[in-house]
C-alpha cells in the first residue's frame, strides 16, 4: 500500500488554505501511524465486457445501468472494470475506542487521515488496474463509483452481487446501502482503445467542482 498523502489528510481536516500548527501535525502522523498497523487493505476486481443502448444506459457483464453521467465517463470504452476495495475493520475500531474514550478530535483526525489511505489504496488498484490494460494495448478512464452524479448508490447491490464482495474481501452492505467496514470504496473503471488521458478518478471525474472536500489540483 503507498503512502498517504498528508495533503489530503489536512484537506479533509479543513486546512484547505493553511497550514496546520505543529500540534495537529504531529497528531496527525500519531493516526497514520496507528492506521497503518490496524489497516488491513484488500482489493478485488474484474473486467467485463461493455456495450451501450440508447442514450444513458448501458450493460457491464450481466449488470444493467441507466445513468447519463457513467455513460459519458465510459463512452469510447469496449470494457470495464469493477473494482471493490477496503481498509479492514481495524479503521474502525479505532474510531470507536477513540470515541468511547471521549477523544473526539482524536477521533475526527482518525477519520481524516483514514479517508486519505483509502483514497491512496483505491489509486494504487487504479495503477494496477492501468498496467494490465496497458498489457494489452488498452487505456483507463477515470474510477466512477455509485453516488458520483446520477450513478445511484442503489446499483451498489448489482455490484456487491456481481463481485461477490462479501466473499472476496468481506465487505457488507446495510440496509441503508451502506459500506461495512466503512472505509471501502467501490467503482467503476471503464478501459478503451484511446487514450482519453489518465487520472485515478475520484474528484477528477466529478463535475461538483464547488465541494469543501474536493482534491487540490496540486494532489
Amino acid at each position: 500500500m503507498t503512502g498517504v498523502d498528508r495533503r489530503e489528510v489536512y484537506r479533509y481536516l479543513g486546512y484547505r488554505h493553511k497550514e496546520p500548527d505543529p500540534g495537529v501535525r504531529e497528531a496527525v502522523e500519531e493516526c497514520i501511524a496507528e492506521l497503518s498497523e490496524s489497516a488491513e487493505p484488500k482489493r478485488y476486481y474484474r473486467v467485463f465486457p461493455l456495450s451501450f443502448a440508447g442514450e444513458h444506459d448501458l450493460r457491464i457483464g450481466d449488470m444493467e445501468i441507466r445513468s447519463r453521467d457513467l455513460f459519458k465517463n465510459l463512452a469510447g470504452c469496449s470494457e470495464a472494470c469493477l473494482m471493490a476495495a477496503t481498509l479492514g475493520l481495524g479503521p474502525d475500531r479505532l474510531y470507536a475506542r477513540a470515541s468511547a474514550l471521549g477523544k473526539m478530535s482524536r477521533a475526527v483526525i482518525l477519520q481524516a487521515a483514514a479517508a486519505a489511505m483509502i483514497e491512496s489504496w483505491c489509486d494504487s488498484v487504479n495503477d494496477e488496474v492501468r498496467a494490465g490494460a496497458s498489457a494489452r494495448g488498452l487505456y483507463t478512464r477515470p474510477r466512477f463509483s455509485p453516488g458520483y452524479g446520477d450513478f445511484g448508490l442503489a446499483y451498489q447491490e448489482e455490484l456487491f452481487r456481481v463481485l461477490e464482495i462479501p466473499k472476496r474481501i468481506g465487505v457488507t452492505l446495510t440496509a441503508g446501502l451502506l459500506m461495512m467496514p466503512t472505509k471501502s470504496v467501490t467503482a467503476v473503471i471503464g478501459l478503451s482503445g484511446t487514450d482519453g488521458g489518465y487520472c485515478a478518478g475520484g474528484c477528477a471525474s466529478c463535475g461538483r467542482t464547488d465541494c469543501a472536500f474536493r482534491r487540490q489540483e496540486s494532489v
